[in-house]
């Protein structure tokens, strides 16, 4: 049984709000810099088109394999610690660089930025978990990912803004200063959400053990692999956005917008998860949203094979399947966390290193097959969509649409105590 809540002298709004100011960081981050990857290629003269790519692709790399790291160090040290220490070298490689000289240690301090931002997404989980259960915990994700998805709406547009006055290289500093701004909240605001009694030393037969009862717990698995199926086509997508809407489509003075509108439509569809979660349950809205994925990726690759796709159409088709991302995400992580309490660092930890992983590598190989049109993104949306599918019936022993957990009233949404 866990142990008895610790005193919590902050609120669940600041809660939410810190956890997803951390998590978007990340999504800073990448969104930031999409306006710049082209001055980028042009400043270090890379000799592919697709390389400019390998700007967002290092940093979500080091996001996937930084997530192994962090959640046996907070489960023995406790969370707060751990985000102190991986704040500051965000902070510290948004610097470094800004003051790259060639591309390579551009990629360098990308990738150990991600390692050290991958925390965030890790132990906003963790301390969530901490706080919350069920249901419960899924609404306090939606809500999360709803403030998180401003970012994303917003992030580009800042980039385009910093250009305007400043060097491309401009745009680190700012991430820098959103990391310091982070860490003085953090180092003044957050208690520890970890109960001392649950500290867990770091052995590696303990933490072998916890990953081990992700791997064979089939229901937390199957959706820990969906969900890193279902993110694939959104990084590919972000990758590649630049190249298409400058390249394909040349609507480069609009990109802004219409990506705002995509990342929007992630926001109003967390928002409405975390209305909707407690009386239809978690499984059922993602499981829903999942194979309307599905039919709106199967029109999406049908216009592109035909050569049917502008710009119109295809943002007609990306915003219905981006607001059904949005349903599945935080959903997905939800159940997956369902069956670890007092492990709950050391299995997010593993439930991201294991979904980043797969959405980077699948992610990556989708962005790296454009070829001048939108059909290897389409395709790479419709292929990741049905493996999803597959994977949530095979995980589910081939009964959706279940409800594991009675409906939720608000007298449930009091914290664990």
């Amino acid at each position: 049984m866990q142990n008895k809540a610790l005193p919590f002298p902050i609120g669940r709004v600041e809660l939410v709000i810190m956890m997803a100011s951390l998590m978007s960081l990340n999504a800073l981050a990448i969104d930031i810099m999409l306006p710049a990857l082209g001055l980028i290629s042009d400043d270090f003269a890379l000799p592919a088109v697709n390389d400019r790519q390998w700007t967002i692709t290092s940093y979500i790399y080091g996001m996937a394999i930084g997530s192994i790291l962090y959640g046996s160090l907070a489960d023995r040290f406790g969370r707060r610690p751990v985000l102190l220490v991986t704040i500051a070298i965000y902070t510290i490689f948004g610097i470094l660089c800004a003051l790259a000289w060639d591309y390579e240690l551009l990629l360098i301090g990308r990738f150990v930025q991600g390692l050290a931002a991958s925390a965030m997404g890790v132990l906003a989980n963790s301390i969530i978990r901490d706080r919350y259960d069920g249901d419960a915990m899924a609404r306090a994700m939606s809500t999360i990912m709803m403030i998180f998805m401003i970012v994303p709406i917003t992030a580009p547009l800042l980039g385009q803004l910093v250009l305007h006055v400043a060097p491309w290289k401009a745009i680190f500093l700012v991430l820098s200063a959103a990391g310091l701004s982070a860490f003085l909240w953090v180092m003044t605001r957050l208690p520890e959400t970890l109960h001392p009694d649950d500290k867990t030393p770091i052995k590696f037969k303990s933490v072998t053990a916890a990953w081990y009862g992700v791997i064979f717990n089939r229901n937390s698995f199957g959706h820990v692999m969906a969900s890193g199926l279902m993110m694939a086509p959104l990084f590919a997508y972000i990758a590649s956005a630049q190249q298409i809407f400058f390249d394909v489509f040349g609507v480069g003075d609009i990109f802004v917008y219409i990506f705002a509108l995509n990342a929007g439509a992630m926001s109003v569809a967390s928002f409405t998860n975390s209305r909707i979660v407690m009386r239809f349950g978690a499984r059922r809205v993602s499981q829903s949203a999942l194979i309307f994925f599905i039919l709106v990726s199967i029109l999406h690759f049908g216009l592109a094979e035909a050569g049917w796709m502008n710009i119109w159409t295809f943002t007609a088709v990306l915003v219905p399947s981006m607001g059904m991302v949005g349903f599945t995400g935080a959903n997905f992580s939800s159940i997956a966390m369902q069956p670890f309490g007092k492990t709950a660092g050391v299995a997010s930890s593993f439930q991201n290193f294991a979904r980043s992983g797969l959405s980077a590598m699948i992610g990556a190989a989708i962005g790296l097959q454009f070829d001048g049109t939108v059909l290897p993104l389409a395709t790479g949306f419709l292929v990741c969509g049905i493996a999803s599918l597959l994977l949530i019936f095979w995980a589910e022993k081939g009964k959706l649409f279940r409800r594991v957990q009675p409906r939720v009233t608000p007298d449930d949404l009091v914290p664990q105590s």
